[in-house]
């Protein structure tokens, strides 16, 4: 499946997004009195993967060079 430019472009948009948002959501969480260390790791390890994505996203925008 290929994207068109825009098309990664709001996704990226969307991404990171939810990439802020989750990391609003773990400061809260961390702040608050009670801590949910594996909810706390999940949110991690989404936020994490959110990044990969954004950076393959990245490069789809990259025109190939012809060398």
């Amino acid at each position: 499946m290929t994207l068109s430019q825009s098309e990664i472009v709001q996704r990226m948009s969307e991404l990171q997004n939810e990439h802020r948002e989750l990391d609003e959501i773990i400061k809260v969480l961390i702040n608050s009195g009670e801590v949910d260390e594996l909810k706390i790791k999940r949110l991690k390890k989404r936020k994490l993967l959110i990044k990969d994505m954004l950076i393959c996203y990245e490069n789809m925008l990259i025109p190939d060079i012809d060398a």
